[in-house]
């Protein structure tokens, strides 16, 4: 997950690039770690080549009728000190593994400094807000009068964070899954992918969700983890491969059902459906040669952005500052949403590059130039979150009588309907 060489080469700035996600450094530990382990590793091989000696010797002096007793012994006692290298080769291994594996990804140098949200910095704006001559709902709020939100029965069924809908705005949320899906096969180049949503320790692993993220996911009574994200199955299915280059870049798109036990920060929209516990996302995955990573990460983030404009729905994409990019990315752009009921800009799209940290994590390589594997880089992106798209699609549309005006690009899969009213099927 870290390239160590690099990081014995300069540690110091290491450090300074987890400094600047405010965390301590460790680069003088981890050095002093991975001298120790090597220094163990090269002590194990002089004892098998040692040893291997011996035997030779000891078969020569048994064919010539000689006593090899005294080499014997001396075989012996390699072979117990071999035992003890053997073992402290491996813990001093999994200290190391277990210092790295927590450890998050290192920042692209165009990241801005900054601790948290605040820090952020918008690249640019698209769209006008709506001005509204009426005071504007929130979603819930709209959902709930229309009778198509239902909040009290999925409490009953399933507790807190969950939803009914239904009628027109199941509907819709069915409509914008397959929008989004068919313009991003259609016109973006993206190849449908249909993933499991239970998925093993390895996968979660390879794409940095665990150890670090395990609170935050479900998991099954038989040791399997519903997925945060479809990015888990669709970076995870090239773990372990070495991909030829002529079949880079590799672009897939899925739309699946997400789950996660951590819904946000603790009183923080607690009303209606911003944070759930489950819902439906459609992900965008790519996989490249490290020379083209940083044009796929912008041809990924206007790939979702070309979702928002065809929508009508007003968005500004923001750079995440250090403070507040996610713990496998190397740079996050964000897209935030226009949200007339709330008066505020709320994510609806976070496209990050994680560089080569996935890929290390899972042995995810491709044949390079010189005929050497090389570690591929690997990016994922909202293209988008299902569930914010129809608040956003609800807030912006809605009308002084709590109707709401479908976009048209929605008319053909909802049946040729344009307006969303009390009841509507």
């Amino acid at each position: 997950m870290h390239d160590l060489r690099a990081l014995r080469a300069d540690p110091d700035a290491f450090d300074a690039d987890l400094k600047r996600r405010g965390e301590p450094p460790v680069a003088a530990a981890i050095v002093e770690l991975d001298r120790e382990r090597r220094a163990a590793e090269t002590a194990l091989q002089e004892c098998q080549a040692q040893r291997k000696a011996l035997s030779k010797e000891v078969g020569a002096l048994r064919r010539s009728g000689a006593d090899s007793s005294e080499v014997e012994a001396r075989s012996a006692a390699l072979r117990e000190r071999m035992e003890t290298l053997a073992t402290q080769v491996a813990d001093l291994d999994a200290k190391l593994r277990g210092t790295l594996e927590c450890l998050p990804n290192r920042l692209a140098a165009d990241v801005p400094d900054g601790r948290d949200e605040s820090g952020n910095v918008v690249r640019h704006t698209w769209g006008t807000p709506r001005v509204m001559d009426f005071a504007a709902k929130e979603h819930f709020e709209l959902g709930e009068a229309l009778g198509l939100m239902d909040f009290e029965t999925a409490s009953r069924l399933s507790g807190a964070r969950f939803v009914v809908l239904r009628g027109a705005l199941a509907r819709m949320e069915r409509a914008l899954g397959q929008f989004m899906l068919d313009l991003h096969t259609r016109e973006n180049g993206y190849d449908e992918t249909s993933v499991p949503v239970l998925v093993n320790d390895e996968a979660m692993y390879g794409t940095d969700k665990l150890p670090k993220f395990a609170d935050q996911s479900f998991r099954t009574t038989d040791g399997r983890w519903l997925v945060p994200t479809a990015e888990v199955p669709l970076t995870a299915s090239v773990g372990g491969e070495i991909l030829s280059a002529d079949t880079l870049p590799r672009r897939m798109v899925a739309l699946s059902s997400c789950f996660r036990s951590e819904a946000g920060a603790a009183g923080r929209d607690t009303r209606g459906m911003l944070r759930q516990h489950q819902f439906q996302k459609v992900e965008m995955v790519s996989i490249t040669a490290p020379e083209d990573s940083e044009a796929e990460h912008e041809r990924m983030t206007r790939c979702a952005e070309m979702v928002l404009e065809r929508l009508g729905v007003p968005y500004r994409r923001m750079l995440l500052c250090a403070g507040d990019t996610g713990f496998g990315a190397a740079r996050t752009f964000d897209l935030e949403a226009w949200l007339p009921g709330q008066k505020a800009w709320r994510e609806i799209s976070s496209c990050s590059t994680t560089r080569d940290f996935q890929a290390r994590r899972m042995n995810a390589r491709y044949r390079a130039a010189d005929g050497k594997p090389a570690f591929v880089h690997t990016l994922n992106g909202s293209g988008l979150a299902v569930g914010r798209t129809l608040i956003a699609v609800m807030e912006n549309g809605q009308n002084e009588d709590g109707s709401i005006t479908v976009p048209e690009v929605l008319w053909p899969y909802m049946g040729g309907t344009q307006v969303i009213m009390a009841g509507a099927k």
